[in-house]
Order: structure tokens, then C-alpha cells, then sequence
């Protein structure tokens, strides 16, 4: 038996030969891999359900091949429409690169270029972007949304741009098959009432803070994973009154006396009855880091909006006298 019959028919001969395949086929298919069900891909994409049958439709007319099948969610991609998908990234990606080649050629970047931050980033890169970008021919779009790390790359499906934090490294859970670019290492500072009987010291160690009452933040966020390092170094529980996401609430009820918490030194500025005092021996700074898909990454306009960023976070690192790494 030769080699080819020995292969196993998993298409039909005829589905094999060269076919012509159309992007926007391949973006669907890696749509629907993403998010699911064709009724997630119609909401992220403004489209009806049924007009996204019929492309299907036409696709698998034009491949000769059958793309999705039914399932319990509604439809599943068949071999062959999972196979398309897998390839979707890397074509896409060649277009945006020979686009971006083009916009490089033809003019300065241009474009709407969408960016969806957590907020405490958000609140010390965005400002100094947007005066960056005031007199370019880039437009931004903006959303927040403060969520756990794993969260983050989910996220990227819906925007070019998606500025995450992640206290274990460069690449957030989740985002190993994005673009990651750290734009930032910033250090996260205990804060305490300004009365407080450690406010005196100028930084504090683990067995410093570990009998204290603590404000934390809901487990799977960054910031929790440096308490759990304070338990393990001490070998005790810490004590959580609350989890919170709102910095800005945590910073409030620590004046209120309510225990010791965390903020981000760079968008803190503190009140008056509450201090920030570095904490020392364990891990305390979270890297900022943008994400994008690798498709979106190759247009211009993103990549020079992810470079506007990047020299932003350099330039508050020097402010602050943080080192890089």
C-alpha cells in the first residue's frame, strides 16, 4: 500500500485540491473558535446570527468542505473548519503586515485604535497618550474594566489594545498566545492610617504587617497573590476583613481605620490621614503590560500607539526612581 493510501481519508479527495480562501472566511472561523457560538461572534461583531449562516454557507460552497456542525451551543467547527481557524492568525497577521508596510509608505499611522485598560493604569498612561497623539491622524476608543488577571486576554478579542497587570511576570494567565509588551514595573506600597503604629517606620517587612487587620482584593487579582506570599514567608494566616476592587475605596476605609491594604504607587496620591510605605522581602510590584492579538499588533497605528506606551511607562519609572527588571 503506498504512502498516500495509507493516510487516513479524513476529507474526501475532492476537498483537498487547492481552493481559493477568503479572509474574512478565516476571521469567522477563528471568531466562532474564540468566543464559541455564532450568537457571541453576531454581538462582538454587530452582525445577525442568520447573515453569519450564510457566510457560512457560502464558505463551505466555495472550500467544497463542510466548516461547522450542529452541537448543543448551536454550531462546533468540523476538523476542517478548526483546521482554517488555526491558520487564521498567521494569514490575517501577513495582511496587517503588508498593510502597515503600505500606511509606513503612504503617510504617518492612522486609524481608530481601540483600548480597553484597567483603570489605575489607565489613569497614569492614558493622559499623557492622548496628549501624545492630540495633533496624529490616530483616534482612540476607550473602555475600563477592573477584572482578574486571567480575565484580561479574553479581553483582547474586542480591542487592539488591552493594558492587563500581572504580578508574576511579563505575560498575564491567560495571554500566552498574545502579544505582551511590559510597559511598566510599578511598586505596590502598603497604605495605612497615617496614625497607625508602623506609620513610622520607612519601610515595612512581612512579619511587620501579618498581625494586622488587611482590606484585600477578590482572589485570582493580581494584588492578592503578594498577602499569600506574606503567609507563606510567615508561616500565619493573613487576616482579611474585606476584598475589594476599587482602589480608591480601599485607600478610604484604611483613613476609616478599617486595616492596612494595597494601592499602586504611581496613580496614588495620597489623601491626607493616610500614608504609603514600601514593603520589603517579598515580591510588591506588579508589571503593566499591554496585549494585543497578532494581527492587531502589525497595524501602524497600534504598534505606534503600544510605543507611545511603552516610553510613557519608561518615563514614570524614572520619575519614580524605579528600576527596570
Amino acid at each position: 500500500m503506498d504512502a498516500e493510501r495509507s493516510q487516513p481519508d479524513q476529507f474526501p479527495r475532492r476537498y483537498l485540491e487547492p481552493r481559493h480562501i477568503e479572509p474574512r472566511h478565516l476571521e469567522l472561523l477563528r471568531e466562532i473558535a474564540a468566543r464559541g457560538t455564532l450568537a457571541a461572534v453576531a454581538r462582538a461583531t454587530h452582525r445577525t446570527p442568520s447573515a453569519l449562516s450564510q457566510q457560512l454557507r457560502t464558505a463551505e460552497r466555495e472550500l467544497a468542505v463542510k466548516l461547522v456542525e450542529p452541537d448543543s451551543r448551536g454550531v462546533r467547527l468540523t476538523p476542517a473548519g478548526q483546521l482554517l481557524a488555526e491558520g487564521a492568525d498567521e494569514v490575517i497577521s501577513s495582511l496587517a503586515r503588508v498593510q502597515a508596510r503600505l500606511d509606513a509608505a503612504t503617510g504617518d499611522p492612522r486609524g481608530l485604535v481601540s483600548i480597553g485598560t484597567l483603570p489605575s493604569a489607565g489613569q497614569v498612561l492614558l493622559p499623557p497618550l492622548l496628549r501624545r497623539l492630540r495633533e496624529s491622524a490616530i483616534t482612540l476608543t476607550l473602555d475600563d474594566f477592573d477584572i482578574a488577571e486571567a480575565d484580561f486576554a479574553a479581553r483582547a478579542l474586542d480591542a487592539d489594545i488591552v493594558i492587563s497587570h500581572s504580578i508574576s511576570g511579563g505575560v498575564p494567565r491567560g495571554a500566552e498566545g498574545l502579544i505582551s509588551t511590559v510597559l511598566a514595573r510599578e511598586p505596590i506600597d502598603v497604605v495605612l492610617p497615617a496614625d497607625h503604629d508602623l506609620a513610622g517606620k520607612t519601610e515595612l517587612t512581612a512579619q511587620d504587617v501579618i498581625d494586622h487587620d488587611w482590606l484585600g482584593v477578590p482572589e485570582g487579582y493580581p494584588f492578592d497573590a503578594i498577602p499569600v506570599a506574606i503567609e507563606q514567608l510567615t508561616g500565619r494566616p493573613v487576616h482579611r476583613t474585606f476584598r475589594l476592587r476599587d482602589n480608591h475605596l480601599v485607600e478610604s476605609l484604611v483613613g476609616a481605620g478599617a486595616g492596612i491594604g494595597l494601592l499602586p504607587r504611581f496613580s496614588t496620591r495620597p489623601a491626607p490621614g493616610v500614608v504609603l510605605r514600601p514593603l520589603i522581602g517579598v515580591r510588591a510590584a506588579r508589571n503593566i503590560v499591554a496585549l494585543s492579538r497578532p494581527d492587531r499588533h502589525e497595524r501602524l497605528a497600534v504598534r505606534t500607539v503600544t510605543d507611545h506606551l511603552v516610553r510613557i511607562g519608561l518615563e514614570l519609572m524614572a520619575e519614580y526612581g524605579v528600576e527596570e527588571g
